[in-house]
């Protein structure tokens, strides 16, 4: 009988290579041999290591369709059993019959214990394409078995539906962090715990003696973003500027029309528009912008060491300076409902009033940064994207192959954050002023508000009415990525999808789109959000909108975290006196008691730290070490998908070196392909 090449590629990792016995069993349009052992002398299946086998099979199983990978223990002494069953990675399989072209077969895939990995050949395949009922019948007994190791389930009421684990202890090893990735994770976390422990500050619940007190405890883990924020805190053009380009540069809407409920009038702003215009003037010419934190309004709020905590819902006003000046704040009311108790409070006004003014509005930014930009948009749903990724595209769909590393690790950090993160008395809970409680209240208010455009750069640009806006670096990246991400789409898309009809034709493509819509969407079509495809054109947008969310938007409002977070009044994430009702009663002291307690402000820095920057294990946007794509064409559009990256990048570094504070969040490098902090 004709004999086959077969060489196996082990991953590299810790624990990647195996004691195990392997075999493979080839299946044909003829039939399936038995398991072939591939057996050398010595120990196979090291880390790292490529090798070949030869195996001849005792029938012709006719055109290769599979291969199945069997692994079982071996019989080794009593000494050396706790060996056996341990986990293997398989990077991938080589199969060359004699005298043909090799098959590749790629895997990318943990084995457990005894068990088997059924690949098939490299090639992408919509369903429509596959004829053979073997093939096909792999197809639905692949995603059965995905089906049932990753369900749904409802964290919270009205929240988008997640992973059904309790504790990272139970995820499959397919979506577990490397061991390299875990071990770097809680080396970081410990050792800022152990310095603030060692200063005695984490239990230490009182309130901060002075600021020169809060700066010399966070000399700890200085970047040179946190100096430039504690030395600009407290200027007007910096508390403007975070708008654009700070954690949550999502807010920020061109104002043409004042709301009813924030009475702003010409006296008050005359200061700062200067002679000569109006406010109407300047709403009409469209210099003005309105930060609105409505959502907020009557959201419950903390307890944090027995003393209750205090929230407001405030809208700013801001005035774009003609030429290329720079945005500053012009009127700040603490909340939706103005009067004599809710003073709109002004740059004018005693530098204590303002500045505690502002300081509410930079409380609000925590609040609806941690619980909406953040833990919602760029944590639950992109948790959705890769669950209905793994339960709905099969591993030779060239969206499962497009998609997948840019899955890579979010059930596992997100798993993680519900045990150790949002739950009770853990650090949300116990450390900031709305608790799990209130944050739990935004989300379901927010979902009721979650639209398509939002999560779609350009259109939300649009929305916002924010498209030419001066030195709003968020926008000018992001649309680069967007753009880069959207011509590699287009061209993937175009290689396998010849036409709209082949849209609406791929059952598994729509079973996606629809499981996405219904679990995390909840079905609610006010959303926008499709529940089926039915163009290629549209397809593109939607999948450029999942791999962007996936990367660049998390990477803009999660990488920044300890930078901007890192002097607590920048960002304070709790406030323990309630809103100022009136004017000329602040104080330092006033400012100091409003301030989060000692304890608290550690507990949440320490998370910022944690949560800011990746724990090694890295792959930056556009690498794609996992070679899931085998034909030529994906691949060629991959190389000039890196190509346009590496473009964006060196623009983006060439701006940040005339800028005092760059804007990094947004460089190709240095954004993650998937949410994985």
């Amino acid at each position: 009988m004709a004999k086959f090449r077969v060489r196996v590629s082990t991953g590299e990792g810790f624990g990647a290579g195996t004691w195990d016995k392997m075999s493979v069993s080839i299946v044909g349009t003829r039939g399936e041999t038995p398991p072939l052992p591939l057996d050398h002398l010595g120990k196979e299946f090291n880390a790292g290591a490529e090798e070949d086998f030869e195996v001849t099979p005792p029938q012709d199983v006719g055109q290769v369709l599979l291969v199945r990978v069997h692994k079982a223990p071996p019989a080794l002494p009593r000494a050396l059993a706790p060996l056996a069953g341990d986990a293997w990675f398989c990077r991938w399989l080589q199969l060359t019959p004699h005298g043909a072209a090799p098959l590749c077969f790629p895997c990318y895939q943990w084995l457990e214990g005894e068990g088997s990995l059924v690949l098939r050949e490299g090639t992408a395949k919509i369903s429509w394409e596959d004829h053979h009922p073997t093939l096909q019948q792999h197809r639905r007994e692949e995603l059965q078995a995905r089906r049932e190791t990753y369900r749904w389930k409802t964290y919270l009421p009205g929240w988008p539906r997640c992973l059904d684990e309790e504790t990272v202890k139970n995820l499959n090893l397919n979506i577990k962090y490397s061991v390299a990735k875990n071990t770097t994770f809680y080396l970081r976390g410990s050792s800022a715990l152990a310095e603030l422990k060692l200063k005695g500050l984490l239990d230490r619940k009182g309130l901060w003696k002075s600021l020169e007190e809060m700066r010399r405890v966070f000399n700890f883990r200085k970047t040179p973003a946190v100096e430039y924020v504690f030395e600009h805190w407290q200027e007007d053009a910096f508390f403007a500027y975070q708008f654009l380009n700070g954690l949550n540069p999502v807010l920020i809407r061109r104002c043409h029309h004042l709301p009813k409920n924030f009475p702003v009038t010409d006296a008050m702003v005359a200061p700062v528009l200067g002679p000569g215009t109006s406010l109407q003037a300047e709403l009409e010419k469209g210099s003005l912008f309105l930060v609105d934190y409505s959502l907020l309004a009557g959201v419950r709020t903390n307890v944090i060491n027995g003393r209750p905590q205090f929230s407001t819902a405030p809208m700013t006003l801001l005035y774009q300076r003609p030429g290329r000046g720079p945005l500053l704040p012009l009127a700040i009311q603490l909340s939706q409902t103005p009067g004599a108790n809710s003073p709109i409070f002004l740059p004018s006004d005693d530098k204590w009033d303002w500045l505690l003014a502002k300081t509410w509005v930079r409380n609000a930014e925590f609040s609806i940064h941690e619980a909406l930009t953040h833990l919602l948009q760029a944590h639950l749903v992109p948790e959705v994207f890769a669950l209905a990724t793994l339960r709905q595209l099969p591993h030779c769909h060239p969206l499962f192959k497009l998609l997948i590393p840019h899955t890579r690790y979010t059930l596992h950090i997100n798993t993680l954050a519900r045990e150790r993160l949002i739950a009770p008395g853990e650090v949300v809970d116990r450390s900031t002023g709305l608790g799990i409680g209130g944050f739990s209240e935004l989300i379901q208010k927010n979902m009721e508000q979650l639209n398509y455009s939002a999560l779609c750069l350009p259109d939300d640009i649009r929305a916002r009415g924010v498209g030419d806006i001066p030195d709003y670096y968020y926008r000018d990246d992001g649309m680069q990525i967007w753009g880069a991400v959207e011509c590699f789409v287009s061209e993937m898309i175009s290689i396998y999808y010849p036409s709209d009809e082949s849209v609406r034709d791929d059952s598994e493509l729509q079973a996606w789109v629809w499981e996405i819509f219904s679990e995390g969407f909840l079905g609610r079509e006010s959303s926008g959000l499709p529940s089926t495809l039915g163009t290629r054109e549209a397809l593109i947008q939607y999948v450029t909108m999942v791999i962007f969310n996936c990367s660049a938007k998390h990477s803009a409002v999660s990488a920044g975290q300890f930078d901007f977070g890192a002097w607590m009044p920048n960002l304070p994430p709790s406030m323990q006196l309630p809103p100022p009702t009136s004017k000329g009663q602040a104080s330092l002291e006033g400012f100091l008691a409003t301030l989060p307690p000692v304890n608290a402000t550690c507990d949440v820095v320490i998370a910022l730290w944690l949560l800011s920057k990746e724990p090694g294990d890295r792959r930056p946007l556009g690498t794609y070490p996992d070679e899931h794509f085998t034909e030529e064409a994906p691949r060629r559009s991959i190389a000039a998908f890196q190509s346009r990256l590496a473009e964006i990048s060196r623009d983006i570094q060439e701006r940040n070196r005339s800028l005092a504070l760059p804007y990094p969040y947004l460089d190709p490098p240095l954004i993650e392909n998937s949410v994985s902090i």
